[in-house]
Formats: C-alpha cells, structure tokens, sequence
C-alpha cells in the first residue's frame, strides 16, 4: 500500500508526496502556508482520484509527459514525476487511481 508523507520545505512550506507501495513517489503537491491546509491538500487527493476526469494529461516543453490531479474547482491538488512515454503517466495516473482513496498519512516534520 502506498503513503502520503508530508514534510516541511526549507521556505517553511509544507507538502506532501503520495508514494506507491514501491516507495517511488507518484504525486507531488503545491507548496502550503500551513499544515492544515496541507491536510486538507491530502483530503482533496483521497475524494478526487477516483475519478477519471480530475486528471489532466500533459505534455512538457522537454518532450515528457506529466499529469495534474484537479479538485473539482479546477485548482491543481498535485502533480506527477516526469515520464519518458505515455503508457508511463497512464500507469502513473492508474496508480494514484488505486493509492490515493486509502494511503495512510505518515508526518516527516521535525519538532
């Protein structure tokens, strides 16, 4: 099973990372003010990746491929790695299709 690990960036930004069950990281959030909404950042993941059309398949100036997972308002809740072909954001997507509803929550924050 995979796991959100949310961590703290050095502008003091939170974000989280939703890993598959391998440990490769499949999505990547925004940066957040707080850790509260960060948590609530995880929660729009959990409620939106089900769904098939909150992805939004693209393509990189570079020639890669990447996709955005978008809450129902449109903002973009998080982003993928970089792929080298399609079949790869495909199988990127399918994962956070099966990860994202039920991975727990693992904080990464030192006190």
């Amino acid at each position: 099973m995979g796991k959100f690990e949310l961590s703290k960036r050095k502008n003091g930004e939170f974000q989280f990372n939703l890993k598959a069950g391998n440990g490769e990281i499949i999505l990547t959030s925004e940066g957040y003010t707080t850790k509260a909404a960060c948590l609530n950042g995880i929660e729009s993941v959990k409620k939106n990746s089900p769904t098939d059309g909150r992805y939004e398949k693209k393509t990189a100036a570079n020639g890669k491929f990447f996709f955005n997972l978008k809450a129902t308002n449109g903002q973009v809740i998080g982003s993928s790695q970089m792929y080298a072909s399609e079949s790869g954001r495909d199988n990127g997507i399918e994962s956070v299709k099966k990860n994202g509803p039920e991975s727990p929550t693992v904080e990464l924050l030192e006190d």
